[in-house]
């Protein structure tokens, strides 16, 4: 950033205190988790809002908070009801860390949310930002955040070129966000930054015009705001092609199959199968799934239905085949839980978005059978 960095801190730090604190005042989203501020309510929100849009977050708020309106009684849920109130919003894991860190809270701070930085940054699944979060808006401790709108706006408001997607980088943008903090509105500071971000320093469109910071924001004066960030070419995502069976017994109930705790969506419930080896039919690979997974033998029927959908980090194709067992009893083998449920009951259950479709398919269907 070379030697005027010192001058275009001091700079960008008078502006976020004399004109980005006020506009935010006035113009900020009214957002539940801003109305009664309390360290347990700014813990949730952020962890939802980690890799999530605010607009898918809100109802899931809502919803998350009238299940588990304190931190014991976080602490002391179970798996099935955690998971169901997170149903659909993905990163599955951050549901699994709030418990254990309510469960954390409750053994060893009696309960009350810990108010020490380094406190708060060792609980399961807190990382630096939001760490930073919690102790700036929940406890007005000056700490500066840095996430994916702080580091738009500040590699613009500084023209700072280096990959975003690199360590050292953030360390550097870190450092600047740190300096440019305003003591004692750490918090107010923050979240003007961030939804400066949000509403107005936009990925590809940024409102410039209705910006307070324009005057002291270099990328805007160079005439190329969207140079920055720079990060490195995105990686061609995996895809996989998925197979799964929908086991029908005599009853009509379907077996549904619970995924291990320590596997991708831990502690969700599906429908069972998995993914499809090089050169393999897809019925062979539900047969060879369900009989590795249940130790069962299975007669598949006609497709029900393909969905596809996109994870963080790879794409899949499921498909979805009707089946009924020929052979065995179903086992535990390669997951935590089975059951046998109605297709009614099946809304009781909380599945990954994926399989949310097949239930959809089949609470829309008038019976069960092997087509």
């Amino acid at each position: 950033m070379g030697a005027p960095l010192d001058q275009a801190k001091r700079r960008v730090q008078r502006a976020i205190k004399r004109r980005l604190i006020p506009w935010f005042l006035t113009h900020q989203r009214d957002l539940p988790w801003r109305r009664n501020r309390t360290p347990y309510r700014v813990w949730i929100a952020e962890s939802m809002l980690t890799q999530t849009r605010v607009d898918q977050v809100i109802p899931y708020y809502r919803r998350f908070l009238r299940a588990f309106p304190s931190i014991r009684r976080l602490a002391g849920a179970s798996s099935d009801a955690l998971m169901k109130q997170w149903e659909g919003l993905g990163y599955y894991s951050r549901a699994r860390n709030l418990r254990a860190a309510a469960q954390i809270i409750v053994a060893e701070h009696g309960g009350r949310f810990p108010r020490n930085y380094e406190a708060i940054r060792a609980l399961p699944g807190v990382g630096p930002y939001m760490a930073a979060a919690i102790a700036s808006l929940a406890f007005g401790q000056n700490y500066a955040v840095l996430d994916g709108n702080v580091i738009r706006v500040l590699t613009r408001l500084f023209a700072y070129d280096g990959d975003t997607s690199k360590g050292a980088t953030r360390r550097v943008l870190q450092s600047v966000a740190d300096d440019v903090l305003i003591p004692g509105q750490a918090g107010e500071g923050n979240e003007a930054l961030m939804e400066l971000g949000a509403t107005v320093c936009l990925p590809r469109n940024p409102l410039c015009a209705h910006c307070p910071m324009a005057s002291v924001c270099a990328g805007y004066q160079a005439g190329e705001p969207t140079a920055y960030p720079r990060r490195s070419p995105k990686k061609k995502v995996p895809h996989k092609e998925v197979g799964a069976g929908v086991i029908v017994n005599r009853k009509g109930q379907v077996l549904i199959a619970q995924r291990r705790a320590e596997a991708m969506l831990g502690g969700l419930w599906e429908f069972p199968g998995g993914t499809c080896e090089a050169g393999e039919a897809m019925p062979d690979c539900v047969a060879r799934e369900l009989r590795e997974e249940l130790g069962i033998g299975v007669e598949i029927g006609d497709r029900l239905m393909v969905v596809r959908h996109a994870y963080s980090h790879f794409t899949i194709a499921l498909h979805v085949y009707w089946c009924r067992i020929r052979k065995g009893r179903p086992r535990p083998i390669e997951c935590a839980d089975y059951r046998w449920c109605t297709i009614a009951d099946l809304r009781q259950y909380p599945f990954s978005r994926a399989d949310l479709h097949v239930v959809d398919k089949l609470m829309m269907a008038r019976h069960v059978q092997l087509q």
